[in-house]
């Protein structure tokens, strides 16, 4: 592409990356991400064939991000979700600094089996509901659902859709994974939570929790949706230790789910395909379409030709440095974007395992430091507004810049030796 053309290309991307992550005059992020790919057509920067061939690269996500929503959504309409921060709660038995830590390991699993956006969406307001009722203070606690969200996000492979964007089909099977991630995530989630944990020590001193608050019964609707969730983790599992593509298994597992709880109690699936967040598939698209664009002006080449150059000199400086320059962009740019990016680099040319687990951890564990970091966070301030609870930009980034640099140095540490 000549280089006017790629500045040209570049003045559609920026403004509308950056529409994404400040959505002015409050329009919604796919809004966005779709006008800067009509643009890239409009202007004839890609073809349509060039931008069909953009979103069809991201149809394994779609499929992941549509089950996972589905499942997500089903559990919550079920009550599982409030049953689960109910049980907290009560099994705190009076102690913020227990609720804190049981909270942090409800987060945990929900966002190794249902992924991060799940924590962000639905954990969240269950969260919420559950410390008012004990009589609490609801930030401490909602904070966990934020940075546990980003930190526990690397577990596994369906713990977080940005996974399934930087590695596509290249995905490790699941042992391979395990043995890349499982001990820098150990790191990430131990580092995330005692830095955390010092942040709030001031908050939780001063809280005083009900012992005794009323717990939701699960219903057969929620035990529906407890075993189709166990199905679909096991499922999940299956398919990555067998190497198989993780978005059509999802998506099946999901409609399977729906369909025994819709059918078993003759209820109407509207309220709950209302309540998932459409929008995101169609921003999904059209950042595959603006990263189609990047790589047809040469700049993911020549990305890919600079972390060549840093390897030859040595490799585990490439390492570290892909590592915290990714975390950087996330805040930049938001880690969908960066990514895809990311993606594009490493399907351009062979990198070391350690090298890609880096920019893995990075793109993953380095949204944690700002609000803008990654969609996640995104969708845990949406929640937040809905109960009225602002958590300023500011706010954030001063706990952010605390928790985000040793959870990332422990984490690569441990990735890269």
């Amino acid at each position: 592409m000549p280089s006017h053309e790629a500045l040209l290309t570049w003045s559609i991307i920026v403004p509308a990356t950056a529409g994404v992550i400040v959505r002015p005059f409050r329009l919604p992020e796919a809004v966005w991400a779709v006008a800067g790919a009509v643009a890239l057509v409009v202007c004839n920067f890609l073809s349509v064939s060039e931008a069909l061939h953009g979103v069809a690269k991201g149809l394994d996500v779609y499929f992941f991000l549509t089950g996972m929503m589905l499942a997500a959504e089903l559990a919550r309409y079920a009550g599982l979700f409030d049953y689960m921060a109910a049980f907290a709660v009560e099994h705190a038995r009076g102690s913020p600094q227990r609720l804190f830590l049981l909270v942090y390991a409800v987060g945990i699993l929900v966002t190794v089996f249902l992924s991060n956006d799940a924590t962000a969406i639905v954990l969240t307001p269950a969260v919420y509901a559950a410390t008012r009722a004990a009589g609490a203070s609801p930030l401490p606690y909602l904070l966990v659902c934020a940075f546990i969200a980003n930190a526990a996000s690397f577990v596994l492979p369906i713990s977080n859709p940005a996974n399934l964007v930087v590695f596509g089909e290249r995905m490790p099977h699941l042992f391979e994974w395990l043995r890349q991630f499982a001990v820098p995530s150990v790191a990430a989630i131990v580092v995330t939570y005692f830095v955390l944990r010092l942040t709030q020590r001031r908050a939780l001193a001063e809280e005083s929790l009900a012992r005794f608050v009323p717990h939701p019964k699960l219903g057969r609707d929620g035990r529906l949706a407890a075993i189709g969730i166990t199905t679909l983790g096991l499922v999940l599992l299956t398919a990555s230790a067998l190497d198989v593509q993780l978005g059509l298994p999802t998506f099946v597992c999901a409609l399977v789910m729906a369909t025994a709880v819709f059918g078993l109690g003759r209820q109407s699936p509207w309220p709950v395909l209302g309540g998932i967040s459409w929008s995101v598939l169609p921003l999904v698209a059209g950042l595959f379409v603006m990263v189609e664009a990047l790589v047809k002006t040469g700049a993911v080449g020549q990305l890919a030709a600079f972390l060549q150059a840093g390897l030859e000199k040595s490799p585990t400086q490439a390492a570290w440095g892909a590592g915290i320059v990714t975390a950087i962009a996330d805040n930049v740019a938001n880690n969908l974007p960066v990514g895809l990016v990311a993606g594009a680099v490493a399907a351009n040319d062979h990198l070391p395992a350690r090298v890609l687990s880096a920019i893995l951890i990075g793109v993953d564990l380095g949204p944690n430091l700002s609000v803008t970091g990654s969609l996640a966070t995104i969708l845990w301030l949406v929640a937040l507004r809905r109960e009225n609870i602002d958590v300023t930009a500011w706010r954030f980034l001063k706990i952010g810049v605390l928790v985000t640099p040793p959870a990332l140095l422990a984490a690569l540490a441990a990735a890269i030796y």
